[in-house]
């Protein structure tokens, strides 16, 4: 059975069939579901939370994504503690640093990222992360942060990886772990195949990133947390192991970091 550690369920592009998707997900096998509350407005984490609460098989993180680090604030950041301490939320994020849009400034980026990182800590909660922009700059930069303000205390996962095996390798050194989306089966992927087929399946999870990012076979079509299996298949054949292998290992692994239940079977309608 599979996980998807990072899909972004409650974005408008699923209003008009959300409970299709779901279902949909479950009969490819998908035994979970992380739902990110960032990336949508702060208030938007809400829906997350209220989504999780309705589905078992289906967890929240909230944060402040680096694109509305310029609306990070006291009274933004007692709303995301007020989150955090709902029992549907597993994880603080997705925050971190992105140099490609700068949607924020990278002051307030590297502020808010430092102080979502320190909050996690104090609460002993893990941290989903996003990193976007040319290396070594966000890269060396948010690892830099990372180490800084959580102290060798805390867990977190470079979610949607598309860096370089160096960084990856630094990242792993410091007790991250990675997770690959439907980027590693695109067709001009080569170079970011052989840094998934290089890193230990032990410290791997897969993820859809769903609306966006739909692999090979969907392409140009809105992406689904059915098609994380697709992920898994090609993380597979890098490795040279079944598929099933990398479900049971990629699970397993994101179970243990977003501390859940060794299973979560859907309730019945």
């Amino acid at each position: 059975m599979w996980l998807d550690s990072h899909c972004h369920l409650t974005a408008g592009r699923y209003d008009d069939d959300r409970s299709e998707v779901l279902q949909r997900a479950r009969d490819a096998g998908v035994q979970g579901m992380i739902a990110i509350g960032s990336g949508y407005g702060i208030e938007a984490n809400g829906a997350a939370v209220a989504l999780a609460r309705q589905e078992v098989d289906v967890h929240a993180t909230v944060g402040i994504h680096p694109h509305e680090a310029s609306e990070c604030n006291a009274f933004v950041l007692d709303r995301v503690r007020d989150w955090l301490a709902d029992p549907a939320v597993v994880a603080l994020g997705e925050c971190g640093l992105d140099y490609h849009y700068m949607n924020s400034d990278k002051g307030a980026q590297r502020q808010a990222f430092a102080v979502q990182v320190d909050m996690a800590r104090e609460l002993r909660m893990p941290v989903s992360i996003h990193v976007r922009g040319d290396e070594p700059d966000a890269h060396g930069e948010l690892l830099d942060i990372w180490l800084s303000e959580g102290r060798g205390e805390l867990e977190g996962v470079l979610h949607c990886y598309t860096g370089t095996l160096d960084f990856a390798r630094q990242a792993l050194d410091a007790g991250l772990l990675v997770s690959f989306s439907g980027i590693i089966t695109f067709k001009r992927s080569d170079a970011l195949r052989a840094v998934a087929k290089a890193l230990p399946l032990d410290r791997l999870m897969v993820e859809t990133d769903a609306p966006f990012l739909a692999p090979e076979g969907h392409r140009g079509r809105r992406n689904e947390p059915a098609w994380v299996v697709t992920v898994g298949e090609t993380l597979a054949a890098l490795h040279g192991v079944d598929r099933e292998d990398v479900a049971r290992i990629t699970s397993q692994n994101a179970r243990r970091f977003y501390r859940l239940a060794d299973s979560a079977e859907p309730t019945a309608d």
